[in-house]
């Protein structure tokens, strides 16, 4: 057997270790040696090494001093310090210096083995495993989708395939990905049917509804402020589950982290979704109590939530919650005044509940779909969520987490209105010119479309949606289509292939989490 990986192992008792070089031979490394660190750092000069086994007390140039000038001639080299010495400045001192890995002498072959695979064999190795992981996943999966299933188990398939989304993004070369693409279609699929099945019931008050949008504040913001909390409530619009895990990795060294669920209603839009959490109300309460949300020829989201901080002030007042200081909110719309809100955060601790939408995740949703730059930088979800992570690392955002983690008394709970989805397929809908414009939802007079690529909502009654004052019909999108009138049609069709969107019914858009953040 046959490994192909180089080794260098330098310490100044090598004669002692022949037994161990023996072996590492056997399982098929080859395995040069050095006595000092000078003539160590010669060989690493004149010839490219994959694992450096290094004694740290050695006459001459010690282990340090060795491993600092082998990282100079490679720096990505892994070295591994091998010593008597258990010292906790030195491990800190070795560790500073940017060592791999350290072990403590006498070492076992079966040590020197595990370090051999960690650092040459890790990869192949996690790829085997994730592709049989996956496989054996992947039937597991299949099968629940051919049985029924209620609202928990659903979350259960979401977060499973996203894990696995995660996991074999990781793992390219495994060539799953499109085997898992093809399930994830699967199972959006046969949620759109459950949706369809389920969630007229949900809404109108049957048995074993999920926490829905609407629930929100009274089911996860108020115990909070009841334990006497401080409450900072974060709203990130348009924020999918797979891009919340890459946020929650980097702020669990601040955090820990308590990780629940709620579906977002329908359509999975702000004006609907974000004014149901804010409200405590289904859309259709909402038009009978503030009409002028609905008026006509108000197209765009954000004067259709305008009153947000009203509709939270009467859900508390119609709850019977009253707070001094009184509630605040928040609405960040731009990058300067997200920089100014990160300045003045601290202040705002002295409020019971401090609400705050962060709108970035949906313009960059947006923009992505109406900038070439943006498609090829993120030309599909793998980079999609490496974008989000890359703002949130250098962004204000974090920044304002990170300085709530310092305050006193204080819960942090982070959610989002509604998520998005990659929208791969066109589905031709017909309609009049009164009709809306979004690409996942619309509602006009006489509209038209394949009920196998949409739900058709005759009465919006019956989903607690708006009448908007006109003869309406809703048409909400299923799995990842999105709407295309016929004029134009192959224009628009390309157009908007392959760009986030929402409103529609998928796990991506429904599924949503609610994270409670506790400073460390």
């Amino acid at each position: 057997m046959k490994i192909g990986k180089r080794l260098l192992w330098v310490d100044d008792e090598i004669e002692l270790l022949k037994p161990h070089i023996r072996f590492l031979a056997e399982k098929g490394y080859d395995v040069d040696t050095a006595t000092n660190g000078e003539d160590a750092i010669s060989m690493v000069k004149g010839q490219s090494y994959d694992l450096v086994f290094l004694d740290e007390m050695m006459p001459g140039i010690g282990g340090l001093k060795t491993l600092s000038e082998m990282k100079e001639v490679q720096p990505s080299l892994p070295i591994i310090m091998v010593t008597k010495n258990e010292a906790e400045s030195l491990m800190e001192e070795a560790i500073g210096a940017k060592i791999s890995d350290y072990l403590i002498k006498p070492v076992s072959p079966s040590q020197i083995l595990l370090i051999c695979k960690k650092f040459l064999e890790g990869k192949r190795i996690e790829q085997e495993h994730a592709s049989r992981d996956y496989v054996q996943e992947f039937g597991t999966i299949a099968s629940s989708l051919l049985s029924p299933m209620g609202h928990e188990k659903w979350i259960t398939i979401y977060q499973k395939i996203v894990g696995w989304d995660l996991e074999l993004d990781r793992h390219r070369e495994t060539g799953l990905q499109d085997m898992l693409g093809e399930q994830k279609r699967d199972a959006n699929n046969a949620f759109a049917k459950y949706i369809e099945d389920n969630y007229t019931n949900w809404i109108h008050g049957g048995n074993g509804k999920p926490i829905l949008s609407p629930d929100i504040i009274p089911e996860f913001v108020l115990p909070e402020i009841d334990n006497g909390k401080t409450v900072f409530f974060f709203v990130i619009d348009c924020l999918r589950f797979d891009q919340w895990l890459l946020m929650e990795k980097l702020l669990s060294a601040d955090y820990t982290v308590s990780r629940r669920w709620y579906y977002g209603i329908l359509p999975t839009a702000t004006p609907y979704s974000r004014n149901a959490i804010f409200s405590g109300l289904y859309p259709s309460e909402i038009e009978k109590q503030y009409p002028e949300i609905w008026m006509k020829g108000q197209d765009d989201d954000n004067s259709r939530n305008r009153y947000e901080k009203e509709l939270l002030e009467a859900q508390l007042e119609r709850l019977r919650i009253t707070m001094k200081p009184e509630p605040k909110y928040i609405k960040i719309l731009d990058p300067e005044f997200g920089r100014v809100t990160e300045q003045n955060i601290s202040s705002l601790s002295n409020a019971r509940l401090v609400s705050i939408v962060v709108n970035f995740i949906d313009m960059l949703a947006h923009s992505r779909s109406d900038s070439d730059i943006l498609r090829e930088i993120a030309p599909n979800e793998p980079a999609y969520r490496s974008l989000t992570q890359s703002w949130f690392q250098h962004s204000w955002l974090f920044r304002m987490f990170q300085t709530i983690a310092k305050l006193k008394n204080v819960t942090v709970i982070v959610t989002t209105d509604h998520g998005s989805i990659l929208s791969a397929r066109g589905a031709k809908v017909f309609g009049d010119r009164e009709a809306s414009t979004s690409l996942r939802y619309k509602y006009g007079r006489n509209l038209k479309v394949d009920d196998k690529h949409a739900l058709f909502v005759k009465n919006p009654g019956d989903l607690k949606l708006p009448n908007r004052g006109i003869t309406a019909n809703y048409i909400i999108a299923k799995e990842d289509y999105y709407f295309v009138y016929p004029t134009d049609y192959h224009k628009y069709l390309n157009q908007y292939k392959n760009t986030f969107q929402h409103g529609g019914m998928s796990m991506e858009e429904m599924i949503l989490p609610v994270v409670t953040l506790r400073p460390r």
